[in-house]
């Protein structure tokens, strides 16, 4: 679990950067396709290809394609419908997607009750945290939000069962996962990127580094390694960890305001979730 947390405040502080430097600067496309190329490269000297059969190796690279590369296509385009506020609230469901994919697609007997409420109440504490008054034309938006939400659980549940040996063998095939996601990125970046839109600063292009090589290259092999680690309800209610641990983020670097009083209880409820999915019956 600890894996978890440490993604999630790696996660929480990269946002902030793409806030506040990136965002409305920078082509969303573009950005996403870098990120994916950097990471890319930062896995290819240990990519050994003899060390997972071919059907593997095209399995892999295909989590990598749904659960980051289509996830983001689907998500930057939302942002055309909704307001950010609109699509903090409307990823809270992804949760109930991680239980829900490993339910149909895994489970020859039924999850146990505790994992489904403990997603359930992962959803709740981030809709106390997050809930805003919705726009009259959201739909559309809200289903885009919602393939998203469905692309990146079901990525993390698919690598969870997929037999990839070793925690060191995950390491020496993991590029796969940023081909299929350097793949997606790199097509929906030449169909829909506006290329006025490039990065032109240093800092820009430092925070694309960081981005690259950091939150997306390392942040998603500990994510997806942790992932193997823990049951399916631990790893879906840590899916909203991300929203009280950006908002702490955002306060702490850039003085964004919040509301305490629903932080603190939204929090102390997704507290209530994690513990509930970590404990082990009698």
């Amino acid at each position: 679990m600890w894996i978890l947390w440490a993604v999630t405040l790696l996660w929480a502080a990269s946002f902030s950067l793409i806030g506040e430097f990136l965002a409305g600067r920078v082509d969303g496309y573009i950005a996403v396709f870098i990120r994916m190329a950097l990471a890319l490269v930062l896995f290819l000297p240990l990519w050994r290809p003899r060390r997972l059969a071919l059907l593997r190796q095209l399995q892999l690279a295909g989590i990598g394609a749904i659960q980051i590369g289509i996830m983001y296509l689907l998500l930057y385009h939302a942002f055309l419908y909704l307001s950010v506020a609109e699509v903090l609230l409307f990823t809270i469901f992804t949760p109930l997607y991680v239980t829900l994919v490993d339910e149909v697609l895994f489970q020859r007997k039924h999850l146990p009750a505790r994992w489904w409420l403990a997603a359930a109440l992962a959803v709740v504490g981030a809709a106390v945290i997050r809930f805003n008054q919705l726009s009259d034309d959201f739909f559309t938006g809200f289903l885009l939000i919602q393939g998203a939400n469905l692309c990146f659980a079901a990525g993390q549940v698919f690598y969870k069962r997929l037999p990839l040996g070793s925690e060191r063998n995950q390491l020496h095939v993991f590029a796969l996962f940023f081909i299929g996601a350097a793949l997606t990125t790199g097509f929906a970046m030449f169909s829909f990127a506006d290329f006025t839109m490039m990065p032109t600063t240093a800092t820009q292009w430092g925070i694309l580094l960081w981005l690259g090589l950091v939150a997306s290259g390392v942040g998603y092999l500990a994510w997806n390694l942790a992932s193997k680690r823990v049951n399916t309800a631990q790893l879906a209610t840590m899916n909203n960890m991300l929203i009280p641990a950006g908002l702490l983020v955002n306060f702490a670097f850039w003085g964004q305001d919040i509301n305490w009083w629903r932080l603190a209880l939204g929090a102390i409820v997704l507290l209530g979730a994690v513990a509930l999915a970590s404990r082990q019956p009698r």
